[in-house]
């Protein structure tokens, strides 16, 4: 009888605590972006909103982050983020972010080439299909479709 009357206290203590407090720590992005660039800012409320917390840096020569990382010339979008020793280049979804991780893939990262105006941050309306590429130092393959 006592067992569960303790397991029925800690059951409403767990359950009167605020939801956030409950929920995971939160992965931190490091998000590399260009000092004019406004749709960056926009993928980086996506993320927030998602669960995620997001550092920011701007920086003036964006090239030299994307050859530090690995993204290729035909994999390039507008800003390139770090998360859990992944590379995230562009407006990749916070889904595919968190499945990444999830999966502990071996890869570099997740890139949605140029900028879809469908995808987080760009929001485009109607939506228009587009794609997430996984990619390694010598090919990229579609690792979700949206």
């Amino acid at each position: 009888m006592n067992t569960r009357r303790n397991f029925i206290k800690a059951m409403a203590a767990a359950l009167a605590l605020p939801l956030v407090a409950r929920a995971q720590p939160r992965e931190v992005i490091l998000n590399y972006k260009g000092p004019a660039c406004d749709c960056c800012g926009e993928w980086e409320k996506h993320m927030r909103a998602n669960g995620f917390r997001v550092e920011s840096r701007k920086v003036d020569d964006m090239d030299a982050i994307k050859r530090r990382y690995g993204v290729r010339d035909d994999l390039v979008s507008c800003h390139t983020a770090l998360v859990g020793g992944y590379v995230i280049e562009g407006h990749v979804p916070a889904s595919d972010v968190r499945r990444l991780l999830k999966e502990k893939s071996k890869v570099i990262g997740l890139t949605i080439p140029g900028m879809p105006a469908s995808a987080p941050g760009m929001d485009g309306k109607p939506h228009k299909p587009y794609e997430v590429l996984a990619f390694d130092a010598g090919r990229a393959w579609v690792f979700e479709r949206h």
